[in-house]
């Protein structure tokens, strides 16, 4: 017997037909054969010597009388053979199935020894079949293929028999079980399969094969608890008893039993537990399965005779989790908000304090008072019952009264003394202004107006109250740039001022057009100093800057002079030029030479030139008053 890999079955694809009436009707096994082909990926090994006489190819197509094992179609025969990304086996990685390509004639294309059977027994033989031919193959009218499984002693002695009739095509690939029942005799324990298909060869008659099974069927077993087949849910703090009942109809004549339990992913018999009814004792929380089989006699010992009932599910629920969140309200005045969330819980009810009682996850109290003090309880269930509490203690306290003091106003660059009380601890801000930022009051000397925000607290609850102190800027002050102007000319101050609540004039109140703007005409007729006066009208002194106006006289330049010793106009007289004492006066003659140099102008040109008189004639003058101004020029007439 070829041995494959043991897996229970389960439905595949779009949707699948079973051969009805032909399969147990009462209860099954676990399987006893399990024929999945195996899995590996990509086109499998040859089967075993005599199970089949096809003709094995390493591909995914074979011809006509061939076979091959693989794990997947890719579109054979011009795409008139399904593509089949996988084999039938549920859950399979890579696995394989046998791709059959009938001979011409009928036969046999499938023949093995099925050993390890239990004598006198009724088994379920079952297989997967699905029709290749997509509906467009051959035209549309493809040979259908038409199986007959045959179980058989190994003597040739036919126990049972079942044909498929023609296997229909279909739309897509699809996925059929076929199958029936039949009954070992007395003493054997080895039967044959033989599978044969009974459609000619030719075009069409090509079929996947998988999951060649046999299962033990006896009487129908059903699991109930209190009459009821549904499975059972309870919480894990309910410690009774359970009484699982096993039902089980006529079939056996010595029926024997064993209960079993779902671990590690298999059935395990449990110890002691070999009768109708199975008592169950409490568990922790967690899923639990179990199951009753069922054998005649001593078959009872052997996995290969008995049957199973369904799977009984006792779900045990651990009480619902609950976490509680809260602000942490706990002064008067406060808003206190609470909300409980849990794992499984769905249902809330809440109590508290002067007959308080929400029936929902959270709840608001605004404005709490000392009636909010105290326990509140909550109480989570979930949708089978099971309850947990949980409980918040809420502690409303008095609020100190805080108090910053009342507004001040400060000069720039004084300090002041602010007035916090009404608690047990003080925290000001901003702090870099005070000499301490943790006393009632603590002196303050901003730069600038700030807001000083007071949090006092009694050790329980917080409050806060806040106080202006308004700084007021010194006066500021500039008169601008000096000037130098002419006399009878006149010139624009430029003055700006700062400070807060100040006002400003110019003295003296001397030739200027108004003392009462920054910016006013002045018209000294001699060098005079202005000042700007800017005065704080809320006594936080005064600021004076000052700006010199420097007034040059006009000079006036004679064109002719007579130094010849009569006492009248005998020296080149220039009116105001005193005034001007870094002033360079040059005159030339018509050649060019220097005929008079002098720095300053304390003692006027006599006409003369090292003692001895100049010709007469006239004479040219360069004089730099070394004011910036323009350089003077002319000419002056000597006449004698």
């Amino acid at each position: 017997m070829n041995k494959y890999p043991f897996f229970l079955i389960i439905l595949f694809f779009a949707y699948n037909n079973i051969a009805k009436g032909q399969l147990c009707s009462g209860s099954l096994g676990d399987p006893v054969v399990d024929i999945t082909f195996g899995s590996g990926g990509g086109i499998g090994p040859p089967l075993p010597y005599g199970v089949t006489n096809y003709t094995y190819v390493s591909k995914d197509c074979p011809q006509d009388g061939a076979y091959t094992i693989a794990s997947s179609t890719g579109g054979c025969f011009n795409n008139t053979w399904f593509v089949l990304p996988k084999d039938h086996t549920p859950n399979s990685v890579n696995g394989y199935m046998m791709l059959i390509n009938a001979s011409y004639e009928p036969s046999d294309f499938y023949v093995d020894t099925v050993k390890g059977l239990c004598a006198s027994t009724t088994y379920e033989f079952a297989a997967w079949l699905l029709n290749l031919n997509t509906p467009s193959a051959c035209s549309g009218h493809p040979i259908l293929a038409n199986v007959t499984f045959s179980i058989e002693t190994t003597t040739g002695t036919v126990l049972q028999q079942y044909s498929t009739g023609d296997i229909p095509k279909t739309a897509t690939p699809t996925w059929r079980q076929y199958g029936f029942y039949f009954s070992t005799p007395l003493n054997t324990s080895n039967v044959v399969i033989r599978m044969r298909n009974n459609a000619p060869g030719g075009c069409g008659n090509d079929l996947a094969l998988d999951d060649i099974t046999f299962r033990p069927c006896g009487p129908l077993i059903t699991v109930s608890n209190n009459g009821q087949t549904a499975n059972t849910n309870i919480c894990d703090t309910v410690k009774n008893t359970i009484i699982l009942n096993g039902n089980i109809s006529s079939g056996f004549a010595n029926t024997q039993y064993q209960w079993q339990t779902y671990v590690n992913g298999g059935w395990q018999d449990i110890n002691g537990a070999t009768s109708a009814n199975y008592s169950r004792l409490a568990t922790p929380a967690g899923d639990y399965q179990y199951r009753l089989v069922v054998a005649q006699g001593n078959n009872i010992l052997l996995p290969a005779c008995r049957v199973a009932s369904n799977a009984y599910t006792i779900h045990v629920e651990p009480r619902p989790s609950i976490t509680i969140q809260t602000n942490n309200a706990g002064c008067i005045g406060d808003n206190l908000q609470v909300t409980a969330t849990s794992n499984t819980a769905n249902q809330f009810e809440w109590y508290g304090p002067a007959s308080f009682q929400v029936t929902q996850p959270g709840f608001t109290i605004p404005n709490i008072t000392q009636q909010n003090d105290g326990y509140y309880y909550v109480y989570a269930t979930s949708d089978i019952g099971c309850t947990n509490r949980d409980s918040l203690w809420v502690s409303v306290n008095a609020v100190p009264l805080a108090n910053a003091g009342s507004a001040q106003t400060i000069c720039e660059g004084s300090s002041v003394v602010l007035r916090g009380s009404g608690g047990e601890k003080y925290q000001w801000q901003p702090a870099n202004s005070l000499t301490s930022d943790t006393i009632p009051e603590p002196t303050a000397t901003p730069t600038d107006s700030t807001l000083y925000h007071l949090t006092v607290s009694n050790g329980n609850c917080i409050r806060t109250d806040s106080v202006m102190v308004n700084v007021l800027h010194l006066p500021k002050a500039n008169a601008g740039k000096s000037f130098t102007i002419f006399e009878g000319d006149q010139v624009q101050l430029n003055g700006t001022i700062g400070g807060d609540d100040v006002q400003f004039f110019w003295l003296p109140n001397y030739n200027i057009s108004n003392p009462n703007v920054l910016n006013p005409i002045v018209y000294p007729t001699f060098d005079t100093t202005y000042y700007l006066h800017v005065v704080s009208q809320q006594g936080c002194g005064e600021a004076i800057s000052k700006t010199f106006i420097r007034v040059y006289k006009k000079i006036s330049i004679p064109n002719a002079f007579s130094p010849n010793g009569d006492g009248i106009n005998d020296y080149w007289e220039i009116k105001d030029l005193y005034t001007y004492p870094t002033a360079e006066v040059n005159v030339f003659d018509r050649g060019g030479q220097v005929v008079f140099h002098s720095v300053g102008y304390n003692n006027p040109w006599d006409g003369t030139i090292n003692g001895r008189p100049v010709p007469i004639g006239t004479y040219y003058y360069v004089i730099n008053l070394k004011n910036g101004t323009p350089p003077r020029t002319g000419s002056v007439l000597i006449i004698r």
